[in-house]
């Protein structure tokens, strides 16, 4: 505990976590969170959290102590900090930080927030219901109102939900319901301005926030790696806590050096003495390269589905199709279903014995190979098979050869087929507990330790009812935890086990087209005597076993070949539509695949090392794998998370750099693989007894997006990135000549196809040259011997080697294209520059010749490596510089804004003649510049002249309702106020004004008979539409709107003399008129144009708007060419149409073809 002189600040957790973990009140304290005043108070805590896990099955879920004393020691180092900054620069920085809130998001939108924090959270005595929560927020402690106290731990909180290390136990502090219901993130966003404002503090001199979050952004992913960081920057101001923190780290690495679970930590992998293996490659068929795995736990993907279709999912041929076809559409062609096999009971009853009454059996402890009753059978399997094979998806499942369930069918008929013994192997072990057999002929009880967590033994008891003979079976085990209790290992040595077990794999291959080999290194040769009949002298790895070891002479004899061979040659010949993979760690992954034969192998390397930020580590393992064979590359299976561990987005995140890492994992060879939750942002992880998912978590809807956006269009081209044929891993060179571990720079090919990702694994900036690769292994000649062969960049992307070859190529994630000298891509490489965990991939390739004017030479100076939407435009752009750079006098914001300013508002006004003449000598020269690209003549004097008046006529609409001429009588003033009634200082309706009138009459230039459809072409053709967009965007005008108007420009200048008749007066004018715009493409695309239940329909507003753009248009020409009068009749004519239009739109109830039928009968 902190001194009484300071405020008390703990670990925050919520109140459901308190309620679920029933946590002792001697842990909480004054704002009701957890202290860990001392060691054995971690401890505890961590206790109360493992009751509640089934440890036994699963000890890799098992909270350690060391890490939760970590989390809360952060976190009192944070509130530490805080008052620190108390101290030594603002006194009231709490206080004044709560008014800048309220003055900006308002008192009760603070305040809401606030309690609901602190009722989620609450403090000790609100939480026993000793003071009512507004009584509490309401007072003050030590002086400091209770409302800045709650701040404070507000901010802690969301510092907690931002550390990637905290991550694992997210449910003690999940923030998602507040960022969901109150003003939880503005708040956050609007404290860290305030702060902004503020003295800067610490080593650093940052601003407070940023200093918070410093040690989690500089070691996100290890909570003693933040430690040891606070420790070596924020020494100094530590002081007395300096010791706590030591102490801290010390029980961690106590910890780590007594946990030994899993395969431990990872290695780049090497492969010495394997040249000395058969090279055995299976061949791939032709889909198995392409493809993309997503697993899924299916009970808790059952449960998940009834839940958002609101209706009960409970079988496999109730998945409906819309899943399927989602998956389908993402890019998914194989879906692990995880758990489908039936379960063994024992597993079930034994989990629920344990306390969880939900629990089903583990996935990976069966009774037998069939599909599970309560998932609808073998005929339910067969639907959903049969519609996954419809949208291309193959079914994969589960084979668990090293062991079956403690009760499954081969324990009740062949216990000679296990590994046992006559008695017990210790004398201590005793077998009182519950019968967890359901046979009548057997009876199996797991050694009574086991229930009360005292022991977990090797074997359990199986009596035989009938004879009473007992015997002593061991448990599954992999030597690197604790037994599997539910489960019973298989004798390998006995040939009817193997011939067996291979009967079961053919019978899975039957069904499944991928078959995934659990724990599979289990039952190499050289891992199955290690762990069960070891060698004399060379130790055991599972207690008992030693003194049952063999001489490696006996064990050959006994097991003369690898049963995985046989595994794979015998699937080869019965099943050969199958691919095999192998869950293998402990560095076989390539005897696994180079002399086992398996198709694919795990490479677990990739998710532990990216996830570390060990680069130098797993760019050292892709270069030992390409130099000892590419093809073993080509064999991983990569992935961010699988079922044994946490989440993608626990483990990465949900930022650049979870989508820079699954970058990398959908373009690198191999086979990608999802995990269940990957693609929503689902951060539980299910153990394998789940029947249904106990966090209640909605998908990440921006998550899906980016997928959508980013990743998924790469599966479909996994084509171009799953082989090894022409793949290569790049060095990248810093400026100063140095390697660049931290980025990952490959390319790939596929017959003209070509792609290169670039990723940055680390918070910092690189900047460099991909030029040369690193070396990689080919074979010489029959003999099978290699050599090492590099290849620069330009080689790697077989380009051409000469001076007017240029490439370009595109970005996936920017969308920008870019170009290169072929020549230099080979000389000298391509230049990069990356953000933190910022990625590249560079596809759509292609060669262009240079011609003999230099024009992608001048272009890619111009451009000196930076991208464009498309070169093509931009090489057009620089054929029309001359006539841009024309349009653009004209076309600029600072002109629009004079021409708005010289606009006529009263009848006493007078047009800036000077400005007028300006106007027209910049038209003049656009129009010679035309002239001049095109080769045409015309009067462009006399052109300038007309398009001078029209401006004129424009300039003058906002006062026709105020002119005697147009306001005497009713009918004249009501097309006057029609006309004028959007003329306000709109920036949008302005623009589309002017201009229109800067490029609706171009066309002229080659001649009056087509002039508008002219005009519109050259304004695609010369990409005359950028330059209107640009123009209104630096007026204002926001993007969206910017390319709205330049549809309407296009409208307009198609259409700009619909108005002009031989005779005003022929009958169905408003007919025919509208079958004229209707049938143009970009007209129906402004009026929305849609078909509904056989129904055309057009939008109310859209029209509208069209009929008021074409009156006006109308109008600058009638009052700009005609006398007073004339221009009146013309216009009360354009009115009559376009009041007749607005009726038949209106009876027609909008829809398209009855607007016909009714323009036809109101047509005059």
């Amino acid at each position: 505990m902190r001194s009484q002189d300071r405020l008390t600040m703990e670990f925050h957790i919520s109140r459901n976590a308190r309620d679920v973990y029933q946590f002792d009140e001697t842990l909480f304290s004054l704002s009701g969170n957890v202290i860990f005043a001392n060691f054995f108070a971690a401890r505890v805590f961590a206790q109360k959290m493992n009751d509640k896990r089934d440890l036994v099955r699963f000890p890799e879920q098992a909270v350690q102590a060391g890490q939760i004393t970590a989390m809360g020691l952060i976190d009192e180092i944070l509130h530490f900090v805080v008052s620190l900054y108390r101290e030594q620069r603002n006194p009231q920085t709490m206080e004044q930080a709560m008014a800048w809130l309220e003055e900006r998001l308002g008192q009760e939108a603070v305040d809401e927030t606030l309690r609901e924090f602190a009722d989620q959270f609450p403090p000790l005595a609100v939480y026993r219901r000793e003071v009512d929560l507004e009584a509490y927020l309401q007072r003050e402690t030590e002086g400091v109102p209770n409302r800045q106290i709650v701040l404070e731990e507000l901010l802690m909180l969301w510092l907690a939900n931002k550390n990637l290390a905290f991550s694992p136990y997210l449910e003690l502090f999940d923030d998602t319901s507040l960022k969901k219901e109150t003003a939880y993130r503005p708040i956050i966003a609007t404290l860290a301005d305030y702060f902004e404002t503020q003295p800067a503090f610490g080593p650093f001199n940052q601003f407070l926030v940023d200093m918070l979050r410093d040690p989690a952004i500089k070691v996100p992913h290890s909570l003693s790696g933040q430690l040891e960081y606070i420790r070596e920057t924020w020494g100094p101001l530590l002081g007395r806590y300096l010791y706590r923190l030591l102490s801290g780290l010390d029980l961690i690495r106590e910890e780590e050096k007594m946990r030994f679970l899993g395969p431990g930590p990872s290695r780049p992998y090497e492969f010495a003495g394997l040249e000395f293996e058969a090279e055995r490659y299976s061949r791939d068929r032709d889909w198995m390269p392409r493809v993309v795995l997503l697993a899924k736990s299916t009970y808790v993907w059952l449960d998940q589905l009834s839940t958002k279709h609101r209706r009960s999912i409970t079988r496999l041929d109730q998945i409906p199709d819309e899943e399927l076809d989602t998956l389908a559409r993402w890019g998914f062609t194989a879906l692990w279903l995880i758990g489908v096999w039936q379960r063994s009971d024992a597993s079930r009853r034994i989990k629920q014995h344990m306390g969880n009454p939900e629990a089903v059996a583990s996935a990976y402890s069966l009774y037998d190979y069939v599909i599970a009753d309560d998932l609808g059978g073998e005929a339910a399997f067969q639907n959903l098979k049969a519609r996954a094979w419809q949208r291309g998806i193959r079914m994969g499942g589960d084979m668990v050869p090293n062991h079956v369930g403690i009760d499954g069918r081969w324990v009740i008929e062949h216990p000679d087929w296990f590994i046992s013994l006559d008695d017990s192997p210790f004398p201590s072990y005793t077998f009182n507990g519950p019968d967890f057999s359901g046979d009548d002929r057997v009876s199996v009880f797991v050694e009574d330790h086991y229930f009360d967590r005292s022991d977990a033994a090797v074997v359990f008891k199986r009596l035989d009812r009938w004879t009473g003979s007992a015997k002593y079976i061991y448990h599954g085990n992999d030597g690197t935890s604790m037994p599997w209790n539910d489960t019973a290992q298989l004798n390998y040595l006995n040939p009817e086990v193997r011939e067996a077990v291979i009967q079961t794999i053919l019978h899975v291959a039957r069904n499944f087209p991928v078959i995934r080999f659990d724990a599979a290194m289990t039952l190499s040769k050289r891992h199955y005597q290690r762990l069960w009949f070891p060698e004399p002298g060379s130790g055991g790895a599972i207690p008992t076993r030693a003194e049952h070891g063999l001489t490696k002479a006996e064990f050959d004899a006994a097991m003369p070949q690898e049963f995985w061979r046989e595994v794979v040659d015998r699937v080869a010949e019965e099943a050969p539509e199958t691919l095999l993979l192998a869950e293998a760690f402990w560095l076989m992954e390539g005897y696994f695949v180079r002399t086992l034969g398996m198709h694919r192998v795990y490479n677990s390397a990739f998710m532990h090392m990216l996830k570390a930020e060990d680069n130098a580590k797993y760019r050292t393992t892709i270069k030992n794998v390409l130099q000892f064979d590419p093809e073993i590359l080509k064999r991983f299976v990569n992935f961010m998370n699988n079922p044994d561990e946490e989440t993608a987005v626990a483990q990465f995140g949900k930022d650049d750099k979870y989508f820079g890492v699954c970058i990398m994992m959908v373009t690198m060879p191999g086979l990608p693989m999802f995990g269940h939750g990957q693609v929503e942002g689902f951060t539980e992880k299910y153990g394998m007894e789940y029947r249904r998912a106990y966090w209640d978590e909605q998908p990440d809807e921006h998550l899906i997006w980016r997928h959508e956006r980013e990743v998924f269009p790469l599966l479909r081209r996994r084509y171009l990135f799953a082989k090894v044929d022409h793949f290569l891993l790049y060095d990248f060179y810093t400026p100063e000549g140095h390697v660049n571990e931290d980025v990952f720079a490959y390319s790939n090919r596929a017959g003209d196809q070509r792609g290169l990702v670039v990723y940055h694994n680390k918070y910092a900036t690189a900047q460099g040259w991909i030029r040369t690769s690193t070396a990689y292994s080919v074979k010489t000649g029959d003999s099978g011997d290699r050599t090492l062969v590099q290849k620069s960049l330009g080689e790697g992307l077989g380009l051409h080697y000469e001076d007017n070859q240029y490439c370009i190529f595109r970005d996936h994630i920017s969308g920008l294209e870019y170009i290169r000298s072929c020549k230099e891509l080979h000389e000298r490489g391509l230049y990069v520059e990356l953000g933190a965990y910022k990625y590249h991939v560079f596809l759509d390739f292609r060669e262009v010749q240079d011609n003999v004017w230099h024009h992608y030479a001048h272009l890619t100076a111009f451009l000196n490596g930076r991208g464009v939407p498309s070169i093509e435009e931009a090489l057009k752009e620089t054929f029309l510089q001359p006539i841009h750079q024309a349009l653009k006098e004209l076309v600029n914001a600072d002109t629009f804004r004079r021409l708005m300013d010289a606009r006529l508002t009263d009848p006493g006004g007078r047009l800036n003649r000077a400005l007028l003449q300006e106007m027209e000598q910049k038209t003049l020269h656009l129009l010679q510049e035309i002239e001049q690209f095109t080769g045409m003549t015309a009067d462009d004097a006399a052109l300038a002249g007309e398009m001078r008046q029209e401006l004129e006529a424009l300039l003058k609409l906002p006062q026709l309702p105020s002119s005697a001429a147009w306001s005497k009588a009713a009918e004249s003033r009501a097309v006057a106020d029609y006309l004028t009634v959007n003329l306000n200082d709109d920036s949008f309706v302005w623009g589309c004004l002017l201009g229109w009138w800067c490029v609706h009459s171009l066309g002229r230039v080659a001649g009056e008979a087509h002039a508008a459809g002219q005009s519109r072409s050259w304004i695609d053709e010369w990409l005359l539409g950028k330059v209107l967009a640009g123009a209104l965007q630096d007026l204002g005008v926001d993007g969206p709107a910017a390319s709205k108007a330049v549809a309407v420009i296009k409208v307009l200048t198609s259409h700009q003399r619909w108005f002009a008749s031989e005779a005003p007066d022929t009958p169905k004018r408003a007919h025919q008129m509208l079958e004229t715009l209707l049938r143009d493409s970009e007209v129906q695309q402004f009026l929305q144009v849609n078909r509904h239940q056989d129904v055309l329909w057009f939008n109310k507003e859209a029209f509208e708007q069209l009929l008021w753009w074409l009156a006006l248009v109308a109008a600058i020409r009638a009052t700009g060419f005609r006398t007073a009068a004339k221009a009146r009749e013309e216009m009360l004519a354009c009115h009559e149409i376009v009041q007749q239009l607005l009726e038949a739109a209106q009876e027609s109830r909008y829809q398209v073809e009855e607007l016909l039928r009714l323009a036809r009968l109101y047509s005059p």
